[in-house]
């Protein structure tokens, strides 16, 4: 199963779009405003169908969510590569967000189901940093795809359709799955199950201490991530057009070639830090120790990015983002096997959709914000608002974790 558990996170992540997603809005004619509007949207949707989906995944089969998942992908990559206008693109958004709805929590609730049926509960961190490796080696794989596309057709929006293809190989992936995977609910499979597994998967994430706390950090850490990470491609073509690389090509085959090798760097490392994010467990001594560390680095890095593109360095502020990708690979790891230590098994899917649903609210707030933000700036100094928000909200939860005694040193 760990084959098949990592090919799902290497199919997954043949998302070609996104090395180029804010690129090829832009290439649309969309402002930073209505972008952050459409990543809002998604976001936003995503937090309205996450714990609902959680829970149908649970009672109706984590299987078939995740080939429901799949389906509304496809159609959503065909929508965004064919439209043009704003209100068609928040229709392919939201179809994005049905598929991420459906899948975020629910397979991360298979593979702790099959550690737990084969007695390897203990391998939680050192298994899905493994699997979540194979999902960044697919992001290296496929930001090569996505930058020779981009260099072939002079165009951004094409990648959109090319995604289709991997996320059909996919839903076949799945149907090898085992059919135990699917689960079994205790109260059967019915929409009174669903609601059931609702409430109890929110009283679960609500009511322990200890989870609500994970869920901040996470909104935090995670939807911070989400939001500022886009920012990186404007960022890349500004530098590449001032680089006196590829000179003879134009301004799209320059920035897909940058693009690109930024890219692959960025997701090695993070298969990287994934694989090893059991090692910075150890050596901290507990998860919770290994988190506050990882949030020092945090804001570290958003301080050193914010004053680099206040001095007019952007490659710092490109590194920057490269780093805190880094982070985050290291960060996922560590936190999912975090709240599985103090969920239910048989809420898994739940509270990890609960979970994920917390950092969709935050990144919907954040998102059109911050492009209103960066509109209203002028060269590097634009995205100085970007850097702003990462140093905020970590210097936010490291008092948080300050004042309840949570401080990792």
């Amino acid at each position: 199963m760990l084959f098949r558990f990592s090919l799902y996170g290497f199919l997954k992540n043949q998302r070609y779009f996104e090395p180029f997603l804010y690129l090829a809005l832009l290439e649309k004619g969309l402002s930073f405003t209505a972008i952050g509007l459409l990543i809002g949207l998604r976001e936003l949707l995503v937090n309205l169908l996450e714990i609902p989906t959680g829970a149908i995944a649970d009672v109706v089969g984590r299987r078939r969510s995740m080939i429901a998942s799949f389906v509304a992908y496809v159609a959503s990559f065909i929508v965004l590569g064919l439209a043009s206008s704003f209100w068609v693109l928040a229709v392919g958004m939201s179809l994005f967000a049905v598929g991420e709805a459906f899948r975020t929590g629910t397979h991360k609730a298979m593979i702790f189901d099959w550690l737990a049926g084969e007695g390897r509960l203990a391998d939680r961190t050192r298994v899905y940093g493994y699997t979540r490796s194979w999902s960044k080696r697919g992001s290296a794989v496929s930001v090569v795809i996505a930058a020779v596309l981009v260099f072939a057709t002079d165009r951004y929006t094409d990648v959109f359709l090319w995604c289709a293809v991997p996320y059909v190989l996919g839903i076949l992936n799945f149907l090898g799955y085992p059919r135990h995977l699917d689960g079994a609910p205790a109260d059967g499979r019915s929409l009174r199950a669903v609601v059931r597994m609702l409430v109890a998967g929110v009283r679960d994430a609500v009511g322990d201490r200890s989870l609500r706390r994970l869920l901040i950090e996470s909104a935090g850490f995670e939807g911070t991530f989400k939001v500022v990470k886009g920012y990186m491609q404007p960022l890349l073509e500004s530098l590449a057009l001032t680089l006196p690389i590829l000179v003879a090509f134009g301004d799209r085959r320059r920035t897909a070639v940058l693009v690109g090798a930024v890219y692959v760097v960025l997701h090695l490392l993070g298969s990287h830090a994934s694989r090893r994010a059991h090692r910075v467990e150890s050596r901290a001594g507990t998860p919770d120790r290994a988190a506050g560390l990882l949030w020092l680095a945090y804001l570290m890095v958003f301080g050193a990015m914010a004053a680099a593109l206040a001095a007019g360095f952007p490659v710092v502020a490109v590194g920057g983002f490269v780093l805190l990708a880094v982070l985050q690979d290291t960060w996922r790891p560590i936190l999912i096997s975090r709240i599985d230590a103090h969920a239910s098994s048989e809420r898994q899917a739940t509270v990890l959709s609960i979970e994920s649903q917390v950092q969709s609210l935050f990144s919907a707030l954040v998102a059109p914000v911050l492009g209103v933000a960066v509109d209203a700036l002028s060269g590097d100094l634009r995205f100085l608002p970007v850097a702003g928000v990462g140093v905020a909200v970590s210097l936010g939860v490291l008092g948080m974790r300050r004042l309840r005694g949570q401080t990792s040193a």
